[in-house]
């Protein structure tokens, strides 16, 4: 697979703002990045960007903390697929899995698959690794799998850690070729990018996207 294909081109800031958002869709073009991931109050606004391409539109779900309620993440799924989304980035209830409450994560994950299948929508699943033990990432591979998603991702990006090969790695030795595995957060350099795909990264959601690019192009001449 081509080097831009991997990539979903990321902006989700708080102060992101419309601008930012149609800049975001033009460098997607340009590039021909596999995605955009926004914010799910710009699907919209990016769909009516990116009319004309091929690429994807991904919203971030119950993000960043991933601890609303199921109902409120299924009424988010639901809003964003119908503006144009079709992948759903949606964050696991971390506090639950840590609990031990594996029915509540398995559901909270199924319920937002089901919400995005009606509209062929794919789901990826936020574990944010860098809160969790190696036991707890492995049970979580397994919660998104038994629950009918098509990935699990590493990290938000929002609390205080990303993706590191090593997780990347026992990611995707857990859920082999059942899923696909997304490295995100704090991925920034075309090495990091090589790190992450030589560990078994299917995906890689990064704002650095273009600068990547751009060392990639210099690096392989």
């Amino acid at each position: 697979m081509k080097l831009n294909q991997y990539f979903d081109h990321t902006q989700l800031k708080p102060d992101a703002t419309e601008d930012q958002i149609a800049t975001l869709c033009r460098e997607a073009k340009d590039y021909g990045f596999y995605s955009v991931c926004v914010n799910s109050s710009y699907v919209s606004f990016a769909a009516s960007q990116l009319s004309d391409s091929d690429v994807k539109i991904a919203a971030v779900v119950g993000f960043p903390l991933g601890a609303c309620t199921t109902a409120s993440k299924v009424f988010e799924t639901e809003e964003a697929c119908k503006a144009g989304a079709k992948e759903i980035d949606m964050v696991l209830h971390v506090g639950m899995l840590k609990s031990g409450k594996y029915d509540y994560v398995r559901d909270d994950i199924a319920a937002v698959v089901s919400a995005a299948a009606a509209y062929e929508a794919a789901v990826k699943v936020i574990l944010e690794t860098c809160l969790l033990t190696d036991e707890k990432i492995i049970t979580a591979c397994h919660l998104a799998q038994a629950a009918g998603a098509a990935f699990v991702k590493t990290s938000t990006g929002f609390a205080g850690g990303g993706a590191t090969p090593y997780h990347v790695r026992l990611m995707k030795k857990t859920v082999g070729d059942t899923m696909q595995v997304k490295a995100s957060g704090g991925i920034r350099t075309y090495t990091d990018v090589q790190k992450m795909i030589a560990a078994g990264a299917d995906r890689i959601g990064a704002s650095a996207s273009v600068s990547i690019m751009k060392e990639a192009a210099l690096e392989t001449k």
